[in-house]
């Protein structure tokens, strides 16, 4: 009977990574996080390859940079529900971290926490080897967790981070170029008075958004009316129809389209036009960013930018094991691309 000879592929399988992740470690070529290194080398022993590196050859060296705990803790403000990247985010991330031995541990920050700048008192920062932030953008807050002296990974970040950087990694979607593309597209369309909606000051993303909407105002030629923008804080009713429609009927002129901040807003907006009887696109085109699910099926679809949510989690995972494995090394901001999907909610206007 043939004996089955364990190859680097076996190895790659079994820890669910790429072989080429596995060659580097065995041929000790390229950086790779050192608690995926040691989940290799573990698998490799267990699996009886034969070729381990000769400094690991023996399973007793442990490396020293290590980390005695294998708890990460994600903390939020708002716990990510329907209609936000972070519920398709979170459980690639923490499938990631599984992968190589790591527990995430969620936790909401009371009002309280967040006015004491404080961390929830279950959580002891000597017990845990790294933290991140999803949907937590309170400037404050968040220096508070820079100076912990723990491996931070900021999921975006509040709305000026990009202006006054934060002391940790950050990795975020990209959000200006896709805007200016689809405010592009909208104005290729027709549209000569567009509306914003959302609150810029929320977070980094909406204040980037912002920027790629008056950008392509500007290089159109178009003048930015905050008359017919919804700006307000993100403490208002933005989820109700209700409110929306008393804004848009508030404002002095209907504008060509309302580009939003994210689906659900878009969405949202969607409902209190059509609760007016005011057609879209025909009357008013809408847009949205984020590319969840429900947006292909609303009628009309809905125009978005697509976040790609698993390369998010792997890339975040990585930055977060990477810091951890090595304090010292340089800050990182990561953007990962998005794409723009053009659909009926934003389709020309039929000539006249």
């Amino acid at each position: 009977m043939a004996v089955h000879r364990v190859t680097m592929q076996d190895i790659a399988d079994a820890c669910g990574l790429s072989r080429n992740t596995v060659s580097k470690i065995f041929n000790q070529r390229g950086s790779v996080p050192q608690a995926t290194r040691q989940m290799v080398l573990d698998k490799a022993r267990e699996l009886g390859y034969m070729q381990l590196p000769a400094a690991e050859a023996s399973p007793q060296i442990q490396p020293a940079a290590v980390h005695s705990t294998r708890t990460i803790v994600l903390l939020t403000s708002h716990m990510p529900v329907d209609y936000h990247f972070g519920i398709f985010f979170i459980p690639a991330f923490a499938d990631q971290l599984s992968r190589v031995g790591y527990t995430l541990m969620m936790c909401e920050i009371s009002a309280a926490e967040l006015q004491s700048r404080t961390l929830p008192g279950h959580i002891a920062p000597d017990r845990v080897a790294g933290l991140m932030t999803i949907e937590l953008f309170d400037q404050a807050y968040l220096d508070m967790l820079c100076g912990l002296g723990l491996p931070l990974l900021v999921v975006d970040g509040h709305c000026d981070s990009d202006l006054m950087p934060l002391q940790s990694d950050v990795i975020s979607m990209e959000n200006t170029s896709s805007m200016f593309h689809i405010v592009s597209h909208i104005i290729r369309a027709g549209a000569r008075q567009i509306g914003f909606v959302g609150d810029i000051r929320h977070c980094c993303s909406f204040q980037e958004r912002w920027r790629g909407y008056c950008a392509a105002m500007e290089q159109a030629g178009l003048p930015v009316d905050r008359d017919c923008c919804i700006l307000d804080s993100d403490s208002s009713f933005y989820g109700d129809p209700d409110w929306l429609g008393g804004k848009i009927r508030a404002m002095p002129r209907l504008p060509d389209a309302f580009v939003c901040a994210n689906d659900f807003l878009a969405l949202n907006i969607m409902t209190a036009l059509k609760q007016q009887g005011i057609s879209i696109p025909d009357r008013v085109m809408v847009s949205g960013f984020d590319g969840m699910p429900q947006t292909g099926v609303v009628d009309p679809a809905l125009t978005t930018a697509q976040i790609p949510n698993a390369e998010i989690a792997r890339l975040a995972a990585e930055l977060l094991l990477a810091r951890i494995d090595n304090p010292g090394r340089p800050l990182q901001r990561v953007y990962v691309e998005t794409k723009p999907i053009l659909r009926k909610s934003t389709a020309p206007r039929p000539a006249k």
